[in-house]
């Protein structure tokens, strides 16, 4: 027997055992098959990014930074493409990071803290939720988050996402005791701006998802995460197993469903 062979076969088994699960798993009803939800932050500032963003197959959900030069303009252009416009506000950082117009701090008056983000929604056409750009201070704070989800819930129709920059973030639950439809972020995709490690982190979303039903997950619109999301969405049912599908409708089942999935990163 050739060196090595007997480790061949339990690999080969291994293979035969996954391309079988996964044979099962797409052979069920749409309905029942793990689901995941995307974003793409920071869209607005670099029109070419910003175009192979809103281009991405399916419903994947644009976070778009405010009074950037191409936010307005890219909005109604995702609108068009059937994605979700979303509001990428910006919110004080632990570490005092710049951040650009439209940003929220800690020193501001409740009068001035939504004259800020009303400017910002209004700037913004087709909004249909909100999610936060840094944050990992203010999103502490319950006085600046009931500020944030009673303004959305006032306004109706939208939803609000925790992106979770801090683990010491009320903000999910700050809006589920207002009645806020809302969910948190459970995968980065590209903590690391290297392909390999976008394709791992994209693999991560997708494992959780099969173990929970569902999992969110936030990316970039740096080159790599659009090379391999350009990649493997469109072959996202037959390769992995699992369905794309809107931020809202994500929401909805998870609500329906009683389900919380905690702990990523």
């Amino acid at each position: 027997m050739a060196p090595g062979a007997n480790e061949k076969k339990p690999r080969r088994a291994l293979r035969g055992a996954f391309s079988l699960w996964l044979i099962l798993l797409t052979a069920l009803p749409a309905a029942a098959r793990p689901v995941i939800s995307l974003i793409i932050d920071d869209v607005g500032d670099r029109p070419v990014e910003g175009a192979r963003s809103v281009a991405l197959p399916g419903p994947v959900a644009c976070a778009f930074l405010p009074h950037t030069p191409h936010a307005a303009r890219l909005a109604r252009q995702a609108h068009r493409l059937g994605k979700e416009v979303m509001l990428h506000q910006p919110m004080q950082a632990t570490r005092g990071n710049r951040l650009g117009p439209g940003g929220v701090t800690m020193d501001m008056e409740r009068s001035e803290f939504l004259r800020v983000l009303r400017g910002n929604l209004a700037a913004l056409p087709h909004v249909s939720g909100v999610n936060n750009h840094m944050g990992s201070l203010l999103t502490r704070h319950p006085g600046y988050m009931a500020w944030l989800m009673e303004e959305l819930r006032y306004r109706g129709g939208l939803f609000f996402v925790d992106s979770r920059t801090s683990q010491q973030s009320v903000a999910l639950r700050l809006a589920r005791e207002m009645e806020l439809p809302s969910l948190e972020r459970d995968v980065f995709l590209d903590h690391y701006r290297d392909r390999a490690r976008i394709r791992a982190a994209f693999e991560q979303l997708v494992a959780r998802a099969r173990r929970y039903g569902s999992a969110v997950g936030i990316g970039h619109p740096y080159p790599a995460t659009l090379d391999v999301l350009e990649e493997v969405l469109p072959e996202l049912e037959a390769r992995y197993g699992v369905r794309l599908i809107s931020v809202r409708e994500m929401i909805e089942r998870r609500r329906g469903a009683g389900v919380r999935v905690v702990g990523g990163r």
